[in-house]
């Protein structure tokens, strides 16, 4: 595992990057502080889109057969 590229990597981990950031915001809007929540779900937003866009680039996988 230790050639992957850091964009490798998160694309393996996105998931757990993205259920990261949520709970830090749920963290955060807990404490009173909406701005900052918004802030960290408008970065998971962001990958979330760039990630779905990515896929619709790469077109439908090849089915085996």
């Amino acid at each position: 595992m230790a050639d992957e590229t850091v964009g490798e990597l998160a694309e393996l981990y996105l998931g757990n990057i993205l259920y990261a950031i949520e709970l830090a915001a749920l963290s955060l809007s807990d404490q009173n502080k909406p701005d900052a929540a918004a802030y960290y779900r408008g970065i998971g937003r962001a990958l979330a889109e760039a990630h779905g866009r990515a896929k619709a680039e790469q077109g439908p996988e090849a089915t085996p057969g």
